[in-house]
């Protein structure tokens, strides 16, 4: 039997009830290392797909997609594949270039399957639903370990940040990265627009870098962070987006951006959640992010320490470089090259 006529057809369950989707070359190996195929990974989003929906749902998705497997060519999918099925949904987003794109939107289980049968293996998620597209309803500080540094000095920052945005009146939230970093999530109301939203974060990665010196910097250049976590506050900027929770990550042992009981990251080892064995955690655990939205918090502490600091001379920070120049922004040039008064 040819490749060609490879097909298998998923029955995948959902709102609306089940739906098929078939599935292309389910033997393609996409991890070669761990050995994980196509087929298997479309069986685990099946395996997960409630929580992924609940924690992916309802927000503009972009994919990045692996024809020939994550050692391959790799590329962004903003607009949605052709030939989607009718019951995927989009929503047109505004860039920060003002373009603005239509962005998949997944809305049941189904619809991340067939973006698997599209060759995805991550999906980046929006801090935004779709009701309500300039207002994020998530804060979001991803944590990245600098060289020399590593996951348990990740997990010392987030249980630093947990205290911060907890004294902040939120309600945090931890998943791994999938690699060796560190996603802090807390939901929030939708009552502010990114630029508002970045500077909370903006606030809570200073505080955090207060209380940890040694262990946390917020230097935007790399030169200037040393052995440190980088709290990464322009993830919050629009348009910048991570791997969403439950997400596989082109690694190569298939792991998955796992959410985690904060009681979990003393003992947590990252590379032990892959495609292969979060069903089961999920299955017996439960999913940690299970009542994320319950109960968002507002950013009104975050935006007094935001506007005290800039009383104190601390302004604007860098923002990513496809940005336009952005009001009150330093030098876009890394410090070793600006110009020395002289």
């Amino acid at each position: 039997m040819g490749m060609a006529s490879e097909a298998v057809t998923l029955t995948v369950p959902g709102p609306d009830g089940e739906r098929e989707v078939r599935i292309s070359s389910p033997s393609r190996v996409l991890w070669p290392q761990a050995g994980i195929t196509k087929l298997q990974l479309a069986e685990y989003i099946v395996a997960v797909g409630d929580a992924f929906v609940r924690a992916n749902g309802d927000r503009p998705v972009s994919l990045q997609r692996f024809p020939d497997g994550i050692d391959g060519e790799q590329f962004f999918s903003k607009n949605p594949p052709k030939g989607a099925p009718d019951f995927i949904r989009s929503v047109f987003v505004v860039y920060p270039s003002a373009r603005s794109h239509p962005q998949l939107v997944i809305d049941e289980p189904a619809a991340a399957v067939w973006a698997v049968q599209m060759n995805t293996v991550t999906f980046h998620p929006w801090p935004v639903v779709t009701a309500n597209l300039d207002n994020p309803d998530q804060l979001r500080i991803d944590l990245d370990p600098q060289p020399g540094t590593d996951f348990a000095d990740a997990a010392a920052a987030a249980i630093a940040l947990h205290d911060v945005l907890a004294e902040a009146g939120l309600r945090p939230y931890v998943k791994t990265s999938g690699n060796r970093g560190l996603h802090v999530f807390a939901p929030i109301r939708p009552d502010h627009e990114f630029l508002v939203v970045r500077h909370a974060v903006i606030a809570a990665a200073r505080e955090l870098e207060r209380r940890l010196p040694e262990g946390v910097t917020t230097a935007w250049w790399k030169e200037e962070r040393g052995r440190r976590i980088f709290a990464d506050f322009n993830q919050a900027a629009r348009d910048r987006t991570m791997a969403g929770a439950y997400s596989p990550r082109p690694l190569p042992t298939a792991t998955v951006s796992t959410p985690l009981e904060w009681k979990e990251l003393d003992t947590a080892n990252p590379l032990d959640f892959t495609v292969l064995t979060v069903p089961t955690r999920l299955a017996t655990v439960g999913d940690p992010w299970e009542h994320f939205a319950d109960n968002p918090g507002t950013l009104d502490v975050l935006l007094q320490w935001w506007e005290r600091d800039l009383a104190n001379g601390l302004g604007e920070l860098p923002f990513p470089p496809d940005y336009p120049k952005m009001p009150g922004e330093p030098p876009r040039v890394q410090p070793s090259r600006a110009k020395k008064p002289g």
